[in-house]
């Protein structure tokens, strides 16, 4: 039987009040499945379509949930590499880390079953970091350790006290976001004010922490590398809430093959989620009837309910027609260099002002000299790159007689020299080595990437639509506000539950607001869907 319009203000109470009722089985016969597209199968867009399926069966709601990612992979920029091509060995390209008050992070591994990766030091009697200005470090410390202390408080006096102190507290209002009643919030400006955080995503990092009475030598030097290694910018140039980010690092970890994983579980949870890979979107059209028509690259058109942006709209090369009501700003980001590369070889210490006996810290960080200025879009100064860090080691199987390489990796604002090399390692690094490596040379294998990798996190107040239309979401305006792994997600998961809310609220305004107990129908009366 072919039902026609008239019927479906009937259908919406009906299945409305079957929801209330708590026959779900009848519900979702009554009822098309809820079709939603989302763009990018990142941490935004895996958290998502994990979270919009979770809340969906929880309500009783049938949907289809169409993911389409134009790269081959799951993750964004969460990915990894195999130095020497080799599939045995793997490394994380991007977002490395996440940490313990990461909920959904955490709580995924943990749903998911999913191995973490222990952290050892490679080197014996070698300090974890150091925080070099390009002409000395200026402090070393290992992880954790009475004597660390105790240099902390000789050095900077009570200020990592006050430091830990302000981070737990900008830590603690951030985290009331996650959980009613702000959650799920509708504008992310407001959320920010009443968490009582505009005063610091309105200040740099450098005025934040003087207003909190944080000594400048412990900011500029400590607090600043955590700032460049983290976001490639100085202290002066990203605001308060993302410089107290970088100093939460309790708990740090990272996924055995990949934190991608975490994602592809997510998309993996539920038969109501279809991945398409390779598959890039060009054209979101608005219709008529409020639905949303997705065009393809190759030319092929869908239809949609519902439609989630999760990438940063001024990357995706997307023609939204007509204009949403709301626009997102096209926001400076950074452009960064992260160059791996595997070598037998250690750094050379007076490359690093050290004496020849000395060893390099395995992170060496960097901060600007008292005399450098901090730059509009971020001074890297005399250091001359951001970090350089040892990240993993590997056996090259590629070389002559195979050997045992330390695997290192470093952000920079501009492409790592032959140069460079030489000077770090205090060995000759041939040009073309650098670009491509020689597994029987110095640099046996190496790798070049260059990433938008997230805002220059300038100080503002106010924040990005998360919906730009009707039927029409966007999680990237989370990013100016503090761009991490866990906030994309939290943004997925915020943008699926005010998705799923819509549809409770239609449907009970299509019920007249009414919550009904319905008699369960025989075999007989059910409707019988046909071409609806």
């Amino acid at each position: 039987m072919r039902l026609t319009t008239a019927a479906l203000p009937l259908l919406s109470s009906t299945a409305a009040a079957l929801r209330s009722s708590g026959n779900g089985e009848l519900a979702q016969a009554a009822i098309a499945p809820k079709r939603v597209a989302i763009i990018g199968a990142g941490a935004a867009g895996s958290s998502a379509a994990y979270h919009l399926a979770q809340f969906a069966r929880d309500s009783g709601i049938p949907l289809q949930i169409n993911v389409f990612e134009r790269d081959w992979h799951i993750g964004g920029r969460s990915t990894t590499i195999n130095p020497w091509s080799d599939p045995e060995q793997s490394i994380e390209l991007g977002a490395s880390i996440f940490v313990d008050v990461n909920h959904i992070l955490v709580n995924a591994t943990k749903a998911f079953n999913l191995s973490t990766n222990d952290r050892e030091n490679v080197f014996a009697n070698t300090p974890e970091v150091g925080i070099w200005n390009g002409k000395e470090i200026v402090f070393t410390m290992n992880e954790g350790g009475w004597w660390d202390l105790a240099k902390l408080f000789w050095r900077y006096g009570y200020a990592p006290v006050k430091a830990n102190k302000l981070m737990r507290e900008t830590v603690g209002k951030f985290l009331q976001m996650y959980e009613r009643p702000l959650f799920p919030w509708k504008n992310l400006s407001d959320v920010v004010q009443l968490v009582g955080l505009t005063e610091a995503t309105g200040l740099t990092g450098e005025q934040y922490m003087l207003n909190k009475g944080i000594s400048p030598k412990f900011a500029n030097e400590i607090v600043q590398a955590s700032t460049r290694v983290n976001y490639a910018s100085n202290l002066g140039t990203i605001h308060g809430v993302e410089a107290m980010v970088c100093l939460a690092t309790n708990g740090a970890m990272s996924i055995a093959g990949g934190n991608w994983r975490i994602f592809e579980h997510m998309l993996s949870s539920s038969d109501a989620i279809s991945t398409h890979l390779n598959h890039t979107i060009t054209q979101i059209s608005k219709q008529l009837d409020g639905t949303y028509n997705l065009t393809s690259i190759a030319g092929r058109v869908s239809s949609f309910d519902e439609v989630i942006l999760a990438a940063p709209l001024q990357f995706s090369n997307l023609v939204i027609d007509p204009a949403p009501e709301h626009t997102p700003d096209e926001i400076p980001y950074v452009k960064l260099h992260v160059t791996h590369f595997a070598t037998p070889h250690k750094l050379d210490p007076t490359a690093f002002g050290l004496a020849a006996d000395k060893q390099v810290p395995e992170y060496v960080l960097t901060t600007l000299q008292a005399d450098e200025e901090y730059g509009s879009k971020p001074n890297v100064g005399r250091a001359g790159f951001f970090s350089i860090s040892i990240v993993s080691t590997g056996i090259n199987i590629h070389a002559s007689s195979p050997r045992l390489e330390y695997i290192y990796k470093i952000f920079s604002p501009q492409s790592i020299s032959h140069q460079f090399l030489s000077r770090v390692l205090g060995l000759p690094v041939s040009k073309e080595e650098a670009e491509n490596g020689d597994v029987d040379g110095t640099v046996s294998w190496i790798n070049h990437w260059d990433v938008h990798s997230y805002p220059y996190e300038y100080p503002r107040v106010t924040f990005d639509e998360i919906k730009l239309d009707e039927g029409l979401w966007y999680t990237s305006s989370i990013e100016s506000f503090v761009s991490t792994m866990e906030t994309s997600a939290l943004a997925g998961k915020n943008v699926a539950q005010l998705v799923v809310n819509g549809w409770d609220k239609r449907d009970e305004e299509g019920a007249g607001g009414k919550t009904w107990e319905v008699e369960p129908l025989d075999n007989a009366q059910r409707p019988i869907r046909d071409d609806l």
